[in-house]
């Protein structure tokens, strides 16, 4: 399954977050691969697309990062997965 992870920087602080992925990578649990990520131009917001078999194995990462972003998962398809279960 695919997850658009919205990432918002507490306090619009980009720095801390850059710090300590420098220091400790991404952390990303077992099951979960990180595909491709944007930031936004002020720096606020950061959009990347994960991929699990389920939400819930991104809580491991999602509380290591949480005393600094707060994070909205939005469950997503591809338009070509989309479009050819629709038709």
């Amino acid at each position: 399954m695919l997850f658009m992870v919205i990432e918002t920087f507490r306090g619009g602080d980009s720095t801390a977050v850059g710090r300590r992925f420098t220091e400790k990578g991404r952390m990303l649990p077992e099951g979960v691969t990180y595909l491709e990520s944007w930031i936004d131009p002020e720096n606020l917001r950061c959009y990347q697309i994960m991929e699990a078999s389920d939400a819930g194995r991104l809580d491991p990462w999602i509380a290591a990062w949480s005393d600094l972003v707060e994070f909205e998962i939005v469950p997503v398809v591809t338009s070509k997965g989309f479009w050819s279960r629709a038709v």
